[in-house]
């Protein structure tokens, strides 16, 4: 008998808000990246995603829409595999890759797969690309063992994997109150739609680490206070009225609570400097973001802020028709987006491949998707010893980009760049060593140009339609 959870279900809690964000030029969407030490090749990839589908059929799924909520149907069409773009992350289309809510890209020795955020977090795409790349070896004919990040495909899928943990876990009777400031942002000429600067910095995790430690900080908390750094002091210069600026720090909530869901189930932290008259030092940076993120990253806390969150869904949101949630988050979110966040630092730690996977893979890459105004947005990934930080950037000048990766070098780390940006890469090259100049393909995502996709009849009856519609 086919469980539940193989024919559709419900977005979960954090999930739901962004179908409502989702618009022609934007919507939430990342990207995690397998390079490894030979060329992909794309036939054996389609055969390694049929098995991974089958395997994880929380990500085999299309959008629908419910009367109160959108919810997740099994896909039935054929999930492709195309060649990559230059401009990837693009918006999510319901109707596009026949009906999928993820994207699986092969170029040179890189596998990639762009995730609708709704669908799940960067831990959950981790697991799926994985499963997939292990597979993909498997194939080609190595020896690779399986583990909780690269899942065995001839395993039956568990129902805990496509649980809403949030549910589960939200018990919480504290109160729980956040203020969402308005901060500063380092503002620049906004590229066309569908248009993102990558730039990719791979480096020593242990160099890293060194630093950190000298300065009795995390990793995370380093390159926070590097980023916040260079911030406010632009911001000093820029603005008249002076504006805190702040980092948004998302945590993987399966530390605190036991989880093998593959859905979203992370939380956002943030570290923020108040402005004041005289200027930081770089070590009172440090102690800031250190201090703010210790203390905000606890256990009773982190159940109270999502708690909130369900109740709300439950008290609030339940009976509120569709259209007009979409209405109010999409308006919401045209006043307020970003306005909270100069930056972001995604991290997904190291990522724990099987030992004997790891000999066949160069780096992981983790990209976030291009803000509104938020022109850094970064994405951190480590396998072994080696790690990549990458800015995704809406705008044109590459500044911040740059003075990063130059403060990471005045400390010791040594860092090799890659970057799309095309002419800029003879100026960076100038200051740093650089990577692959062909990294990126030129061909571009043209949207008018996609193939809408064709959805079988679906046989089910209006009874089984109707419950999914109203959620019963």
């Amino acid at each position: 008998m086919e469980n539940k959870t193989d024919l559709w279900y419900t977005l979960d809690n954090a999930g739901r808000i962004f179908p409502g964000q989702n618009t022609s030029t934007w919507s939430n969407t990342f990207r995690v990246c397998i390079e490894l030490k030979e060329e992909v090749d794309p036939e054996v990839l389609k055969v390694a995603l049929d098995k991974t589908l089958k395997r994880l059929p929380g990500f085999n799924v299309r959008m629908r829409k419910g009367a109160f909520w959108y919810y997740f149907e099994r896909n039935e069409n054929s999930c492709p595999v195309r060649e990559d773009v230059k401009n990837f992350c693009y918006r999510i289309n319901y109707k596009e890759d026949n009906g999928f809510l993820i994207r699986v890209f092969y170029y040179g020795r890189k596998i990639s797969v762009d995730v609708y955020h709704a669908l799940c977090d960067g831990y959950g795409g981790t697991v799926f690309i994985s499963t997939l790349t292990a597979e993909y070896l498997r194939l080609k004919g190595y020896s690779i063992s399986h583990n909780s990040m690269a899942l065995d495909v001839n395993e039956s899928p568990s129902p805990e994997e496509t649980e809403d943990s949030y549910k589960r876990y939200a018990s919480s009777t504290e109160k729980c109150s956040y203020s969402d400031d308005w901060v500063y942002h380092r503002r620049g000429a906004m590229l066309p739609a569908h248009m993102t600067n990558f730039t990719v910095g791979t480096m020593s995790f242990s160099q890293l680490r060194a630093v950190s430690k000298k300065y009795g900080v995390t990793a995370t908390e380093l390159l926070a206070a590097v980023l916040l750094n260079i911030h406010y002091r632009r911001m000093l210069t820029e603005c008249k009225t002076k504006k805190k600026v702040s980092a948004q720090i998302p945590v993987n909530l399966r530390k605190a609570f036991p989880s093998c869901t593959l859905r979203n189930f992370v939380l956002c932290l943030r570290a923020q400097l108040e402005p004041r008259e005289e200027e930081y030092t770089f070590e009172e940076i440090l102690s800031c973001v250190s201090a703010q993120l210790r203390e905000s990253n606890n256990t009773d806390l982190l159940n109270a802020m999502f708690t909130k969150n369900v109740k709300m869904d439950k008290q609030v949101a339940r009976f509120v028709p569709l259209a007009l949630k979409d209405f109010f988050i999409g308006i919401g979110f045209q006043l307020t987006a970003e306005k909270s966040t100069t930056g972001l630092i995604s991290n997904l730690g190291n990522v724990a491949l099987p030992e004997d996977m790891k000999p066949y893979v160069e780096r992981f890459i983790l990209y976030t998707g291009a803000g509104i105004v938020n022109g850094a947005r970064c994405g951190v990934a480590t396998v072994g010893d080696t790690l990549c930080f990458t800015f995704s950037n809406c705008y044109k000048e590459g500044d911040i980009e740059r003075e990063f990766f130059l403060t990471l070098k005045e400390m010791g780390i040594e860092v090799v760049v890659e970057t799309n940006r095309g002419a800029e890469k003879k100026r960076w090259a100038e200051l740093f060593t650089m990577g692959d100049e062909n990294a990126y393909p030129e061909r571009l995502y043209v949207p008018e140009e996609a193939e809408k996709a064709v959805f079988a009849k679906s046989d089910i009856s209006v009874k089984e339609r109707l419950t999914r519609i109203f959620n019963l």
